[in-house]
């Protein structure tokens, strides 16, 4: 079993960030702590217990970069229409973002979290039940990698692509849903603070919504 970081629950939780240019494209990561991670992410709740999920871990060299090329077609012109858009932090946002469309490939595996089933017309409360069902356990993959030292970044920019990324793995389109697409790597660094968020006050509400909440 691989080594953790020795990190409390508190701290996994306050600084599971979204890593992109400190991912350490160097260093290798075994198919065992992958495992490891996925293995406490499978506790993770799932609607009636089903256990809905599989997970597509990627790291073929020539399967990576073929994702990597269907990422890509999708990040540049999402970034370039994203770039005439106000947004606090965005040259610090999208320079780490291209580094990672850059680099993509390089990073030593790749893991696809997928849900039974499609969403296509589903209402409100199946969307709801399945995200709910597969989101949490992507989550607790992140935070599994933290402890370890590891690190990621949720992305979903390939999704206009998931049905050729699909093709390429083998995975059946029709009954199975990606959730996302997760480089995977160690950390240059395993120091990482809380990210400046908002005060709680301005999204909290108790037993009736106040406007002055949500300005």
């Amino acid at each position: 079993m691989t080594e953790s970081i020795g990190l409390s629950a508190e701290q996994v939780l306050m600084t599971t960030r979204s890593v992109r240019k400190r991912l350490d494209l160097e260093k290798p990561v075994s198919r065992e702590t992958i495992t490891e991670c996925i293995e406490m992410a499978l506790q993770a709740p799932t609607g009636g217990n089903a256990q809905g999920w599989q997970w597509m871990v990627i790291d073929d060299p020539d399967k990576k970069a073929a994702i990597a090329d269907h990422y890509r077609a999708v990040y540049w012109p999402y970034r370039d229409e994203a770039a005439t858009r106000p947004m606090d932090h965005r040259i610090r946002v999208s320079e780490s973002a291209d580094h990672l469309a850059t680099n993509f490939e390089r990073v030593p595996a790749m893991v696809i979290p997928l849900h039974a089933g499609r969403l296509e017309g589903a209402n409100v409360a199946q969307q709801a039940g399945a995200w709910g069902s597969i989101l949490p356990a992507a989550w607790s993959f992140m935070m599994a990698l933290r402890s370890k030292g590891l690190g990621s970044a949720w992305t979903t920019l390939h999704l206009p692509r998931e049905k050729e990324v699909a093709e390429l793995l083998g995975i059946d389109y029709e009954n199975w849903t990606q959730a996302g697409l997760f480089p995977v790597a160690y950390t240059v660094g395993t120091e990482f603070r809380p990210a400046k968020r908002q005060s709680v006050e301005k999204f909290l509400h108790f037993n009736q919504w106040t406007a002055a909440s949500s300005e």
